[in-house]
């Protein structure tokens, strides 16, 4: 376990990104002097010059200077970086993100780490609202911007802690939450991982990193869900809406503005009656796993019930954007087969005439991995455009196209199209789109500027 003192400068290569600025705040609440880079000013950046944190802007090995105790750095970070090049020629020690967000995590009595190929961002931000209605001070590092703490972060003085967990190069191994929470289990990241076989023992391995005295909170959908709750040291709950899950959701009702009524049961009794803001069966199934963990952490259920009755999403997570002429704009981060169903799905159940999806690719390694699993994901969009992929961290990979794709959509039976380019797409869609429409902005790069760009124009 690191101890971070007082004045003990760290610095952070990568500070803009939002886990790693959230990071940068809680050190520097703790007495730190903490610096860093990032490529470009931002938002973020801006912000954590406001709390008095030099950043430098471009990596250089200058940066790196001789009184510089730690420096931090993320997975995208390339080992041939200036800046941590320069760190190991003078033997500073060097720590990855994970490494300190499990340190720091290691410190919390009531540590809650959600994990899960998909859904983290809305269970964190769940569980968080949660954790605010019990009024227990907690600290919070999310991946998304939370609207009730305007941020991604809030620094609390209790043993409250909740985070998400990444699985993306095992960075989830690095924690021992008291309450850990596996949301589904499917293949990505393929970049890194061997196959399905590989994401499942790094999931089993981090279900074991949760202590005899904490809990599992998984969910009973998983395929041989047996499997990943085995050799344990901690009790295991499930949660689904099956019989025999330990959290079952039960009564559900589905209204036409897109919220969600159901009853808990709990161990087969009834635990209380809930509301959701927020449209789908993936989203009820997020709420109950955020309840479990609350509740093994001594939450009632009054206080699960307000805090996800206050939750009306996050930054880029079905995130209503506005409308104009009747069409109403949805953005949603999802970049995986399933997530791309889940939001579709849950359009579906809010009132409207076509569904327009505008989709961009992330990553060309998971648009070559997953690609039949994306051409089968459309199923409940209208009309389809597929953006130009978005390279994010890799390469120009010529193998895979964004028209491919399109064709793939389109050959299972689809209305789809590319057109890469997004004032291209915006002319496309105000032509086409029409009063009672829903048009909804998926992908976890820049797409969303589509749909803002459709409601100003």
């Amino acid at each position: 376990m690191t101890t971070f003192k007082k004045e003990q400068h760290i610095y952070f290569i990568g500070i803009g990104g939002i886990s790693m600025s959230g990071l940068a705040e809680i050190l520097v609440d703790r007495g730190c002097r903490v610096s860093g880079t990032d490529i470009k000013e931002s938002p973020v950046t801006k912000h954590l010059e406001e709390q008095g944190i030099h950043i430098n802007y471009g990596h250089r090995k200058e940066n790196i200077t001789d009184d510089v105790d730690l420096v931090v750095y993320t997975a995208a970070i390339h080992p041939d970086n200036p800046e941590l090049a320069a760190a190991g020629e003078k033997g500073i020690p060097l720590m990855d993100r994970a490494h300190l967000l499990g340190e720091i995590m290691g410190e919390y009595a009531n540590s809650i780490a959600v994990a899960g190929t998909h859904g983290k961002t809305t269970t964190t931000s769940m569980v968080s609202e949660i954790l605010l209605a019990a009024e227990t001070d907690p600290t919070i590092t999310v991946g998304g911007i939370l609207p009730t703490i305007g941020s991604n972060l809030k620094i609390g003085h209790s043993p409250f802690f909740v985070a998400e967990a990444c699985e993306y190069f095992d960075s989830f191994l690095q924690f021992a939450p008291k309450v850990g929470v596996i949301l589904n289990v499917e293949s990505d990241h393929l970049d890194y991982f061997e196959d399905l076989a590989h994401i499942r023992r790094s999931f089993h391995a981090f279900a074991q990193r949760v202590p005899a005295d904490g809990a599992l909170i998984i969910n009973q959908e998983i395929e041989n869900v047996a499997e990943l709750t085995e050799n344990l040291h901690c009790v295991a709950e499930t949660f689904g809406m099956a019989e025999g899950a330990t959290w079952q959701a039960k009564n559900i009702i589905h209204e036409t503005d897109g919220t969600n009524t159901f009853d808990v049961y709990y161990k087969g009794d009834f635990f209380g009656s809930i509301h959701l803001n927020v449209p789908g069966d993936h989203n009820i199934m997020n709420a109950l796993a955020s309840i479990a963990a609350a509740h093994y952490l001594g939450i009632s259920a009054a206080d699960c019930r307000k805090g996800l009755l206050h939750f009306g999403g996050t930054d880029r997570r079905f995130q209503r954007k506005g409308e104009k002429n009747g069409i109403q704009v949805i953005d949603d981060y999802a970049h995986h087969p399933t997530e791309i169903r889940a939001a579709l799905a849950a359009a579906k159940k809010v009132e409207h005439n076509t569904t327009w999806c505008v989709f961009q690719p992330h990553t060309y390694s998971r648009t070559k991995f997953l690609f039949d699993e994306f051409g089968e994901s459309f199923t409940d969009a209208d009309e389809i455009i597929i953006a130009d992929i978005f390279a994010a961290r890799e390469a120009l990979d010529e193998s895979i196209t964004a028209a491919m794709l399109a064709e793939r959509v389109a050959s299972a039976g689809k209305s789809a199209r590319y057109v890469g380019d997004f004032d291209a797409i915006r002319s496309y869609l105000e032509a086409h789109c029409k009063d009672g429409d829903l048009l909804m902005t998926v992908g976890a790069g820049d797409v969303f500027k589509i749909g803002e760009a459709f409601l100003k124009s």
